[in-house]
């Protein structure tokens, strides 16, 4: 029998909303030191931007998916779970389209521009990038000798600055809609050098994107959260929207559609434009309040075709495609070792994303299998089965990969995305000074913040349990089932 909690049923020392990377790494990080926890998550599922789903057979990635070597964390975590990973790179040539030539290249070669000047331009400005992240701490960017001038200008402004041709400004902006999902005008020049910065990759955009796309998770990078939250013994109610977050008497109540909870803290993991979805009481303050209204998420449709083969590696492909012409700009192989089929993925950015995804999905779908035949052969219009992922239509992300910061958010709003409000405490991917908007910098994130509350409340709050075999019969039953979506 379900039943939903009432206001005072559950008391615990820690309430987590959110059962993504952040949320379920510092539940376990509080009950491995001795709290009472219990995760409240809006969805009916865990992973939070993370999901896999199955379509003809084999497992697509319908988000977050790929992680590099100078992750630490959570790589770590993926072994201690025994989530296993492997290599993503696949020897072939990469599809090149620019005004209207299709070209190829080797792995080792050099991108065959139009002007071949244009390659020399894109390094030198991403080496620029990358002298200049090396003045902005990552940990507090706002703090940076020269931080009015650089958060006071787009990437845009920035890139307008240097005297690019035509093809090297395609590129550095394909860079950008690559790392953030929108334009070089939509960003904060000092928001790209503290990423720059929190990755401590100071060689160019691409250079992030290559060092943090090395590996990738057997069964999908949701199985982490799946098995975290398998950890947890049914501590985890889904279905249930926070609401509400009350301080009173240095304590706090979180109101949710299914559970009303008490506890000494909460933490927060929802991404900075979502929290000014929750109520609070009292009110956050301007600076915390203004946070949610100046970090938007940018815009990603994310395509999958799956195919009998992977078709493409006959003729010495790799998958990639690098192109000017949209929907789907870039693309990779994303197939699962383990699999005969062949998975391509494409992702739609930025205000192409804004501008397909009023469309149908027909229409969607029809232009997508056109981009990836004009890539890779008309083989590609011949699919087992199509999937996609419109993250500005998902309710409780409202877009991805992550947060953009605007330009003067930082100055003003960025000691807000870790200072805690009272017994409120914040955490996920966009608040970490390490990897910020990747799935490590999600890990960080929780870490950090189980130790604040930890180091804030010790002594404070009474260990309580909450009744765990009648906390969410519904959520312990989708917990068994893995909680992806199969079908």
């Amino acid at each position: 029998m379900n039943r939903s909690l009432s206001r005072g049923d559950t008391a615990v020392d820690v309430v987590i909303v959110g059962a993504g990377l952040a949320g379920l790494t510092a539940a376990r990080e509080l009950e491995s030191a001795g709290a009472a926890v219990l995760v409240i998550e809006a969805q009916d599922r865990v992973g939070g931007r993370t999901m896999a789903r199955r379509v003809a057979g084999t497992t697509v990635e319908l988000g977050g998916q790929w992680i590099g070597p100078g992750q630490r964390r959570i790589g770590a975590l993926a072994r201690d779970l025994g989530v296993e990973t492997f290599p993503t790179h696949l020897p072939g040539r990469t599809v090149f389209c620019e005004g209207g030539r299709r070209s190829e290249y080797e792995e080792d070669g050099e991108i065959p521009f139009s002007d071949p000047a244009a390659l020399r331009e894109v390094e030198e400005a991403f080496g620029a990038l990358g002298k200049l992240a090396r003045g902005v701490p990552a940990d507090a960017p706002w703090r940076a000798k020269n931080a009015a001038e650089l958060d006071g200008q787009t990437l845009e402004t920035w890139k307008l600055g240097h005297e690019l041709s035509s093809g090297a400004r395609f590129y550095f902006d394909l860079a950008v809609e690559s790392l953030y999902a929108c334009e070089p005008r939509d960003v904060s020049l000092l928001g790209v050098l503290a990423d720059v910065a929190s990755s401590g990759s100071f060689e160019g955009l691409f250079e992030i994107e290559a060092s943090a796309e090395e590996y990738r998770f057997v069964g999908g990078a949701q199985e982490i959260s799946v098995r975290l939250a398998e950890g947890l013994e049914g501590r985890v109610v889904l279905d249930s929207p926070a609401r509400r977050i009350v301080q009173e008497g240095g304590a706090v109540l979180v109101e949710s559609v299914r559970a009303s909870v008490r506890a000494g803290a909460v933490i927060v993991t929802v991404p900075p434009a979502l929290r000014g979805r929750i109520e609070y009481v009292p009110a956050l303050g301007p600076r915390h309040d203004g946070l949610s209204q100046r970090m938007p998420m940018g815009a990603v449709i994310k395509c999958h075709a799956v195919y009998g083969t992977p078709f493409w590696r006959e003729t010495g492909l790799n998958g990639r495609a690098e192109s000017d012409t949209g929907p789907c700009k870039v693309t990779c192989d994303n197939s699962f070792p383990e699999d005969s089929v062949g998975v391509l993925t494409g992702f739609i950015l930025g205000s192409d994303a804004r501008e397909w995804g009023r469309r149908e999905r027909g229409e969607r779908e029809e232009a997508v299998l056109e981009c990836f035949a004009r890539y890779f052969g008309e083989k590609a219009l011949d699919t087992l089965g199509y999937a996609e992922t419109d993250w500005g239509a998902e309710v409780y992300s409202r877009g991805g990969y992550a947060g953009v910061p605007t330009p003067g958010m930082l100055l003003d709003h960025g000691p807000a995305l870790q200072e805690p409000v009272g017994r409120i405490y914040w955490a996920g991917a966009e608040t970490s000074s390490e990897w910020s908007g990747y799935m490590e910098g999600a890990v960080e994130s929780g870490e950090r913040a189980a130790r604040e509350v930890l180091s804030d409340l010790s002594g404070v709050v009474p260990r309580r349990e909450a009744p765990v075999s009648d906390v969410d019969d519904l959520s312990q039953r989708k917990l068994a089932q893995g909680y992806t979506h199969r079908g």
